[in-house]
């Protein structure tokens, strides 16, 4: 029952929120990919649709690409790829920039991030290269452990956010694109707490105006983005586009936005896992999470400012899935630690530690132990991807502000005020697959049927 009410308010918003199939354009011409921060996740990316392109590796974790779905009835066994349900952006029309606080080009970068294989790199050097930041709006009062010479200049908040404005133009006009979408890549900001500066249009505005402190780049980004009416997704745990005044503006400018950070490894491993414990009624006692990270990001979550913002957007996960306010037999007070260790020597392959303590029939004690041995930017990649892709077809579809349909990607869902974010990455597939059927002109799938037409 809980899970049939869900996929009611999941479809009502669903059609709320979209108009008929011919109001779907259709996906002609070139898109333009931005991404704030070119560091690892970016250009892994950006190398990793340029190999696609080339027939040099299949763009393996993205749905868009690769994701198949039912449409009609089981008796049918129809599964077509996700992309030929819906208009989705050809990837060899689509074109990538970015802003970033260093000079490097992509190759350069790719490089200095050491994620890709050499040889592989090499046989990309020559667009790669081409591939040049623009320069970034960067504070180090939000994100400490960087530092960098390529950034841009303004008296205001305001201005820094016009100069974006004005590059997303160049860069659209220089690259004949057609359509813009904003993926933030960049790292993981101070922790902020929403305060009156956020509460509307009008307020944030003047405080980009008057350099209020709880306006950080990465909100400068959003708004530039919003204002221009251009997608926007965020892949850290920042509050970015999190905020009422944002979301407000989403809908004056019909711009669909997305957040917040990244769904990768071990959350990825939770949102997964704790579902299959619940509904199999199995009790938790407490869960461990620890991980070691040696690139970019990890340098940065080594200050403990920054790891707050990282650990309130890990935190919420299991509470939300377990709800043990209704089940308090299984779940009260089950203890949850997350930690990030920075490990210069591992680089971008990350190490992911799990102790789970739960409980079975009659209160028997039973663990279970993960050691996922994952590559950060090589999960991150994909979802990048189809962020842009959806975003995009979001866009082409009249849809605007939050895109809770997209939660299958992130780590803290952005949801509506009021409304608690669905963490449960099967009923964020349910929502997905269904938001895209409906999109398409096709049935979305309730599986309440008793033949088989459902």
């Amino acid at each position: 029952m809980e899970q049939t009410a869900e996929i009611n308010i999941n479809l009502r918003q669903i059609k709320s929120n979209i108009m008929a199939k011919k109001t779907v354009k259709a996906a002609k011409g070139k898109l333009g990919i931005l991404l704030p921060g070119m560091g690892a996740v970016a250009t892994t990316t950006i190398a990793g649709v340029h190999a696609v392109n080339k027939g040099l590796s299949d763009p393996i974790g993205s749905l868009s690409q690769m994701g198949r779905m039912r449409i009609g009835r089981r008796t049918e066994n129809n599964k077509p790829f996700i992309k030929d349900v819906v208009s989705l952006q050809n990837l060899k029309n689509v074109v990538f920039g970015g802003w970033d606080l260093f000079d490097d080009n992509v190759y350069e970068a790719a490089v200095h991030a050491e994620v890709l294989d050499p040889a592989l790199l090499k046989k990309l050097k020559s667009p790669l290269s081409k591939i040049k930041p623009m320069k970034a709006v960067f504070d180090k009062n939000y994100v400490k452990r960087l530092d960098g010479s390529h950034v841009k200049k303004g008296k205001t908040k305001m201005a820094l956010a016009k100069a974006l404005m004005k590059d997303m133009e160049n860069f659209k006009k220089e690259n004949k694109c057609d359509r813009l979408v904003v993926v933030w890549c960049g790292s993981t900001e101070i922790y902020l707490e929403e305060s009156k500066v956020h509460k509307s249009i009008k307020a944030f505005e003047k405080g980009l105006e008057n350099n209020d402190p709880n306006i950080p780049p990465s909100m400068i980004y959003a708004y530039a983005a919003i204002k221009m009416g251009v997608p926007y997704a965020n892949g850290a745990p920042n509050l970015s586009c999190d905020v009422p005044a944002l979301v407000q503006l989403a809908k004056e400018t019909q711009t669909p936005i997305a957040g917040k950070d990244f769904k990768t490894g071990q959350t990825l491993m939770k949102t997964i896992l704790a579902p299959g414990l619940k509904a199999r009624a199995l009790g938790l006692e407490g869960w461990f999470s620890t991980n070691i990270l040696g690139n970019r990001d990890g340098a940065v979550l080594d200050d403990p400012d920054n790891f707050k913002t990282k650990e309130v957007s890990k935190l919420g996960v299991l509470e939300q899935i377990l709800e043990p306010e209704l089940y308090p037999e299984l779940y009260k007070d089950f203890y949850h630690k997350v930690r990030i260790n920075y490990y210069p020597p591992r680089g971008d392959a990350k190490e992911g530690w799990d102790n789970i303590d739960i409980k079975g029939w009659l209160n028997y004690p039973m663990q279970i132990k993960i050691d996922f041995l994952c590559r950060d930017s090589i999960l991150a990649a994909p979802i990048v991807l189809d962020l842009a892709i959806f975003l995009d077809l979001a866009k082409r579809a009249n849809m605007s502000g939050i895109q809770e349909w997209l939660s299958f990607y992130l780590k803290s869902p952005q949801a509506a005020k009021g409304v608690q974010p669905m963490h449960d990455i099967f009923k964020q597939q349910i929502k997905l697959e269904n938001t895209i059927r409906h999109m398409a002109g096709e049935d979305v799938l309730t599986h309440l049927g008793l033949d088989y037409d459902e």
